[in-house]
């Protein structure tokens, strides 16, 4: 396909408070949005929402909030001038011909030579999902898994079901939520940790916060589970530096009797510390840390048992990889959010909704947060607006998205042109 002219719009959407992890918080989520067109006048649009804070602290914490967002708004420009007039297979060969240059470009604006390959790839979602989509109407395929080649679709096989929708409890969230949230059937509840503050104050945070957390809900039943109990997804997002210290906080978690629903422990240590982690009694992912399908087989062999594949946060292109490094490694991969809106859930769905069951529960999981984060009201408003508003898989049941054939047939309307964002191009 040979890409004319490739445009680029943006959209802000606000929190409803500060969404705080990593020791910090931002305030609103910048959704850029791409339109490519060929010459034949064919044209595609994608969305790609930015997390800056998540992919390199170390440039949230350089500049303001609008700042850093800018910096990857700049990325992504930069990227587009490099497809504008080109011809390209696929999306594959345009993610292998464009990330080398761009990164290195996101290395020299944000002055940081050791920048985190997550940032680079965090600004270039919506310039992959725009050319995946541009590709299956080129070729004429109408479904998510005519897109895949062979070898793709042999390991997104699965048809779950049931996927839980799992919450975010952030720092900031309040026991009124955290109710809310089990009201409305969530059997897997990812809690945010590593806290503000030194070592010493961050575990000494987090022990009070699981204590306080498990306290609310240790008594809740599910059909949903296993064991029929609530379970729990930590998430420290690199800030223990020391296996140590994690091991404390799973004796905490021992004494309280919360240890044996902790299922997953997700990207626990700071990205330089390569160390063996076997000795950790739960199962632990990596996410931020990974950056190219053989940091996948690198964290294999330091002891992880699972791998946290974004779609919709480091592209789907990578994604794909990352399933196939994780099925040869023996890693089980799922599928997490960072506050994506609805049409961005059901990229990371496609997947979720393919890949195996996850231990001790009776289907996948995938995280979603988006109706913690931006509220309800700002919720239905979005779900309003999806390409497929209304179908039955777009909120979650029981604490779970069911998943029926329509999800399947339609690939979550994934393919359609996500109004109201492609109406922003005024040309």
């Amino acid at each position: 396909m040979h890409i004319a002219t490739a445009n680029l719009e943006i959209q802000r959407e606000p929190f409803i408070r500060p969404f705080a992890f990593k020791g910090s918080a931002f305030h609103e989520k910048w959704n850029l949005v791409v339109r490519l067109q060929t010459d034949k006048g064919r044209t595609a649009f994608g969305v790609g929402g930015l997390a800056v804070l998540w992919s390199d602290a170390r440039v949230f914490a350089a500049h303001s909030e609008v700042g850093g967002n800018a910096l990857m708004v700049a990325v992504l420009e930069r990227a587009l001038a490099l497809v504008r007039d080109q011809s390209f297979v696929g999306p594959r060969e345009i993610f292998r011909q464009v990330f080398p240059e761009v990164h290195a470009y996101a290395q020299e604006i944000t002055r940081q030579p050791d920048l985190r390959q997550t940032f680079t790839l965090n600004a270039l979602v919506a310039l992959d999902n725009a050319a995946w989509v541009l590709a299956a109407r080129e070729s004429g395929s109408e479904t998510f898994d005519a897109m895949l080649s062979p070898d793709e679709r042999g390991l997104l096989k699965h048809r779950q079901q049931h996927v839980a929708s799992v919450p975010a409890i952030g720092y900031a969230s309040t026991p009124a939520e955290v109710h809310a949230m089990v009201e409305r059937g969530a059997y897997l509840l990812k809690i945010k940790i590593g806290q503000p503050g030194d070592q010493a104050a961050m575990l000494a945070k987090d022990c009070e916060w699981l204590s306080h957390l498990h306290d609310m809900v240790k008594d809740r039943e599910t059909s949903m589970t296993q064991s029929g109990r609530v379970l729990y997804y930590l998430d420290a997002n690199g800030r223990y530096e020391s296996v140590e210290a994690l091991l404390q906080l799973l004796r905490h978690a021992e004494r309280i009797g919360m240890r044996e629903r902790i299922v997953v422990i997700e990207e626990p240590l700071v990205e330089e510390l390569a160390v063996d982690v076997s000795q950790v009694p739960v199962c632990l992912a990596a996410d931020e840390s990974l950056h190219a399908a053989e940091d996948v087989t690198t964290r294999a062999q330091q002891g992880y048992g699972a791998i946290a594949v974004k779609a919709a946060g480091k592209t789907l292109s990578l994604a794909l990889q990352m399933v196939q490094a994780a099925d040869a490694a023996g890693l089980q991969p799922f599928v997490a959010d960072n506050a994506c809106v609805p049409i961005l859930v059901d990229w990371n769905k496609n997947v979720a909704g393919r890949l195996p069951a996850f231990p001790g529960l009776k289907g996948g999981i995938m995280e979603t947060n988006g109706r913690e984060n931006y509220g309800a009201e700002a919720w239905r408003r979005m779900l309003a607006e999806h390409p497929c508003a209304g179908a039955r898989w777009l909120e979650p049941e029981g604490g779970g998205f069911v998943l029926q054939d329509s999800f399947y047939a339609q690939s979550g309307g994934i393919l359609a042109d996500p109004k109201p964002y492609s109406k922003l191009f005024r040309v």
